[in-house]
């Protein structure tokens, strides 16, 4: 298990050869990178991400373990950036390897529900006019009632 909480960038492709290369008797992989998306009016100067060290860290190590123990897993990658991020930069990226296709899937998707609802993260969005925190969206909450 890989969890990386961090300012800098990274490389979803590189990140996934390296994530590729250490998952032994995996038959599946299922990645998803997630970036920054601009606001409807197009006008993003920055996001801004805030967390608690440690705090966050803890949060997704248990989540992970959870889909561990729910599916049968090779191997997990959660990478989430914080800090000050544009429109289009990689903000979040989440691997799983398994055996079988399924249970990749649902792992990924299980923790891609998690960060998007749960893992304690702020964001703010910055435009031209004002400053807005993000809130959660109810289809989001939605996502989470299946698990």
């Amino acid at each position: 298990m890989d969890i990386r909480v961090q300012a800098s960038p990274f490389d979803a492709g590189a990140e996934l050869n390296a994530f590729t290369n250490k998952a032994q008797g995996a038959g599946a992989i299922v990645s998803f990178s997630g970036i920054v998306r601009d606001t409807a009016a197009g006008d993003l100067e920055k996001m801004v991400i805030e967390h608690y060290p440690g705090m966050t860290e803890r949060a997704i190590t248990t989540i992970a373990e959870e889909a561990q123990a729910r599916w049968d897993l090779a191997g997990v990658l959660v990478i989430h950036r914080f800090g000050e991020l544009s429109a289009n930069d990689p903000i979040m990226m989440v691997a799983t390897a398994s055996r079988h296709r399924r249970a990749a899937f649902e792992a990924a998707e299980f923790l891609m529900d998690f960060l998007k609802s749960r893992a304690p993260f702020w964001k703010k969005e910055i435009t031209g006019k004002d400053a807005v925190w993000v809130e959660s969206k109810d289809h989001d909450e939605d996502a989470l009632k299946r698990w």
